[in-house]
């Protein structure tokens, strides 16, 4: 049987959104998703307040998170080393998550740096990973073109993914369609082609659709060779620093679907899913 690990990313669900989520609500909503038993759980950033205000409460939040029995890892985005340091004062969370741009626009808009200043804190933020015994996994931002006119190709993509893994020995990359802007055709083929050439590294896909794209868009990642997807119940959220109309994420519900219907087995319990499902509502005001 294959092994197809999903990540439940309420953190990007929630972090675009104006009305502040009271800390209690996110608690009780991340519980209700760790009763899932997804792979791993996207829960909150330590990211600057004035950049996210919904997710400053970070730290409190994870101090209410009920872990016993839970087997889902628990990941925190960080932009910067400051955050990352944050982050790693928690023994909880065992995966630290970088975003890095293609696109030099896109890298100043999401984390107000250039490129070449985000390689160097993923440097430092790599060396505190592994002070620490944590795993680094490294979001390939406008992994599959952009809006703003940079230069972007399938060898950038592989070049700076080889780069990642042996200057910095980041085994875990996803890459990322920030902007909905993927086909079918160039979603299986990039995917093919990277996890040929690295096979070391594991290759996720953290990929924003509209909802009629999101079948088709999961069964081009999965014939290209992907095993890894990030979702968010209802396709909530996208980057609020893409664009101002936000392109969601990939629907769980639509993830669940595909590998049900396919006969892949996933770790997901159906009846935790349904109850966290029926929460979102109340939680994101829909």
């Amino acid at each position: 049987m294959e092994n197809i690990s999903l990540v439940e990313c309420p953190r990007d669900a929630m972090q675009g959104l104006h009305n502040f989520i009271e800390t209690c609500d996110k608690i009780n909503y991340l519980n209700a998703l760790l009763k899932c038993n997804f792979d791993v759980l996207d829960f909150g950033s330590f990211v600057s307040p004035k950049a996210i205000p919904q997710m400053r409460d970070t730290q409190e939040v994870i101090e209410g998170l009920d872990l016993n029995g839970i087997n889902t890892k628990l990941l925190a985005i960080v932009a910067n080393e400051r955050g990352a340091q944050s982050a790693l004062i928690n023994a909880q969370i065992s995966t630290i998550g970088f975003p890095l741009s293609i696109s030099e626009t896109f890298q100043q808009r999401n984390t107000n740096a250039s490129i070449d200043d985000a390689w160097k804190m993923l440097d430092a933020i790599s060396n505190l990973c592994q002070q620490k015994n944590r795993e680094l996994l490294v979001y390939l931002s406008m992994g599959f073109g952009n809006p703003y006119g940079d230069v972007w190709s399938e060898e950038i993509v592989s070049d700076f993914s080889e780069k990642l893994y042996h200057q910095l020995g980041v085994k875990t990359i996803a890459l990322s369609d920030t902007i909905g802007c993927a086909t079918p055709e160039l979603v299986t083929r990039l995917f093919k082609s990277i996890i040929k050439e690295q096979q070391d590294v594991t290759f996720g896909a953290h990929l924003h659709v509209l909802p009629e794209n999101a079948l088709e868009i999961i069964e081009a990642a999965y014939e290209g060779g992907c095993r890894r997807y990030d979702g968010a119940i209802k396709g909530f959220g996208g980057c609020p620093m893409a664009k101002d109309d936000l392109t969601g994420n990939m629907p769980t519900e639509k993830l669940l679907e595909w590998f049900l219907n396919k006969g892949i087995s996933t770790n997901v319990d159906r009846i935790a899913f349904q109850n966290a499902y029926d929460m979102s509502t109340s939680i994101f005001n829909s």
